[in-house]
């Protein structure tokens, strides 16, 4: 039997065959294909996770970079935060310490804070810039104290207690003495000087600014003076004197001539003294005493020992005429017409011993500003050596 068949029956009967054929062939072949297929040629998915990704920059448009990736991978730095410095500040038993002033110092000064303790005597500092800091504690009644630590970011720091110890004292006491207490300070220093150590030299001062005198130490001084063992024996010579040149011939020789002589010359002292040196100078406010130049030129310094002859400065420390020397002197001429002998009364008396009075002190100042000076002891350890 013939069997006619064209070119596509053919085609059509191989393609069956071939698929007949693997049907039919082992499960173990289809596997191993199967397998070859799935491990040898990889997937899109694979092989897209195994490529790195690639993002574009927002702006451009493009992918980035890898520097753009580092740069936008970095983190910033954490900012220092604030935080606190607290504590407690007591005193030796332990008792808080209220009032106290407490000083935080920082790096950066204008961080620097001050604050009072509260009745428990703690603390406290907030919003302190982070790193180390000084603590300064002053308190009234006790040493000053210091402290310090380290203060980190955020901390709230908690100082040790602080205790103050009792401060030492040193106790500034400065006397201020009335102006009579002074003068007499003044006045009992002067009562100590002595002419070759022995003779009064108590009428002059050497202090420039000396208190002024009160009238109960104008009397005082007066009186002091008058009652001094020197003045007696310097009496006594005088008379002694008097006696030899027969002066006052009234009052005759010998021993009773004598005392007359004694008791007139220490009668002209005591009136001169009491009256020129005490009564008057209390009635118009003038110091009797001499004050001591001791610098310049000799020729002002013997203008100015001549002038306080006539001249004395006031108890105003003013310098006005020497009323109470000059009337003291004249009050005093005049009180000796009692007991001089009558042939030598009268007013011719009164002013030449008012005179002589006026003379003996201008002698006396220059004494005192150019010589005395040098051989009296006591003088007050406040006044310079002047020479």
């Amino acid at each position: 039997m013939t069997v006619n068949c064209t070119k596509k029956d053919l085609g059509k009967k191989s393609l069956d065959r071939n698929f007949r054929s693997l049907v039919h062939a082992p499960r173990s072949l289809v596997w191993l294909i199967l397998g070859i297929l799935l491990c040898g040629v990889p997937t899109p998915a694979r092989a897209q996770s195994q490529q790195p990704p690639i993002g574009r920059d927002a702006k451009s448009g493009l992918p980035d970079t890898p520097e753009a990736q580092t740069s936008t991978g970095e983190q910033l730095p954490e900012q220092p935060l604030p935080g606190s410095v607290r504590g407690t500040v007591v005193d030796q038993n332990g008792t808080g310490v209220a009032g106290a002033k407490v000083r935080i110092a920082c790096e950066d000064q204008s961080q620097n804070q001050e604050v009072s303790t509260g009745e428990d005597g703690q603390f406290t500092f907030a919003k302190v810039a982070p790193g180390p800091f000084q603590l300064a504690i002053t308190a009234e009644g006790f040493a000053a104290q210091a402290s310090s630590g380290i203060l980190r970011s955020g901390e709230s720091y908690v100082v040790p207690r602080i205790a103050l110890t009792i401060a030492t004292a040193i106790t500034e006491v400065r006397v201020e003495l009335s102006p009579i207490e002074l003068a007499q300070e003044q006045l009992e220093d002067q009562e100590k000087q002595r002419v070759l150590g022995f003779i009064p030299n108590f009428y002059v001062t050497y202090i420039p600014d000396a208190a002024p005198l009160s009238s109960k130490q104008k009397f005082q001084l007066a009186w002091k003076t008058s009652v001094d063992p020197v003045t007696f024996g310097i009496t006594g010579a005088i008379a002694g004197i008097q006696q030899a040149q027969n002066d006052f011939s009234g009052y005759g020789q010998g021993a009773q001539g004598y005392a007359k002589r004694y008791g007139a010359s220490y009668a002209d002292f005591l009136t001169n003294t009491f009256i020129g040196s005490a009564l008057l100078p209390s009635l118009l406010k003038q110091d009797p005493r001499y004050f001591y130049k001791g610098s310049g030129s000799k020729r002002s310094r013997a203008l100015y020992a001549i002038a306080n002859s006539v001249i004395c400065k006031g108890d105003n420390a003013k310098w006005q005429a020497n009323y109470s020397a000059i009337l003291g002197s004249i009050a005093a001429g005049g009180i000796s017409n009692l007991y001089y002998p009558a042939s030598d009364r009268g007013a011719a008396l009164t002013f030449e011993n008012a005179a002589i009075g006026i003379g003996a002190t201008a002698a006396a100042n220059l004494l005192q500003e150019f010589v005395i000076r040098k051989f009296t002891s006591n003088i007050p350890k406040q006044v310079s050596a002047n020479p």
